[in-house]
């Protein structure tokens, strides 16, 4: 609605995993390098915690471009407050099981059977599960460490990487056999006020920006009202650029970033 206007080419501030639009902050990139250290040099568990809205989705889909589609067989999965037979279940349909039984120990061989070809093919599998923190059934956590049993005498068959909220860690806590095979851990806090200009300029840029549209006044409240929370951030950008745009602005200043806030019910 607002694109002609700030003569832009897409929208700059969804609230969508679309990589095009990663910012790699230092602290993103460290986690982004930690992620593939463990996938590439196959060590098994991998665990990535941060506060809500902080890009962690929008990492682990970097991190698929990242890896070569010729070699790694990558499941996703997005919901995994389920049963532990249905996480499985889950599991199986991404790695491209063509059916799927309905008793658990079938599901365990099919499993196995779509882990072994891989390894035979040259293929390596990995398993990202996000929203680790809703899991509710301690039994999936065991069928998590579980998995981790497909392996060598010198390597692992199976890459496993944990994303979500820090409670997570909690959890994981409850089940030491499993947070004890954890290979790596890595936290992401918000963005530092300089990493959210960076952020905003960089999102502006990827959109077709050709100028800087937010002033600098309108950064700094951007920041401490959004707490450096990227999604935070694009809210209010996105509705800082609408309501810039009713009124005919040239630019984003503070007094329009505050009407956004307001429109949005202030800061959370």
């Amino acid at each position: 609605m607002y694109l002609a206007h700030w003569k832009l080419q897409k929208k700059p501030f969804e609230n969508t995993p679309d990589p095009a639009f990663f910012y790699l902050s230092p602290q993103h990139e460290e986690a982004l390098s930690r992620l593939l250290y463990v996938v590439r040099e196959e060590k098994g568990l991998g665990l990535l915690t941060g506060v809500f809205g902080c890009g962690k989705t929008l990492l682990s889909r970097a991190l698929n471009m990242e890896l070569e589609k010729d070699i790694y067989r990558v499941a996703f999965i997005t919901n995994p407050r389920v049963e532990d037979i249905d996480l499985l279940r889950l599991i199986a349909h991404n790695l491209g099981a063509p059916e799927l039984p309905t008793r658990k120990s079938d599901i365990i061989i099919t499993l196995e059977k779509l882990i072994s070809n891989n390894w035979r093919d040259k293929k390596k599998t990995v398993i990202v599960i996000d929203e680790a923190h809703a899991i509710e059934d301690v039994k999936v956590f065991e069928e998590i460490r579980l998995l981790l049993n497909f392996q060598m005498e010198d390597r692992f068959l199976v890459t496993i990487l944990l994303i979500g909220q820090p409670e997570l860690r909690e959890k994981l806590e409850s089940n030491k056999q499993l947070s004890q095979r954890i290979a790596m851990r890595y936290h992401l806090d918000a963005l530092s006020s300089t990493n959210t200009a960076d952020y905003i300029k960089y999102r502006m840029k990827v959109a077709g920006a050709q100028k800087d549209i937010f002033t600098e006044d309108a950064i700094s409240l951007l920041y401490l009202r959004s707490g450096g929370i990227p999604r935070r951030i694009n809210q209010i950008c996105d509705m800082s650029l609408m309501v810039g745009f009713g009124k005919g602005l040239a630019q984003v200043d503070m007094f329009v970033v505050q009407e956004a806030i307001d429109s949005l019910g202030g800061a959370d």
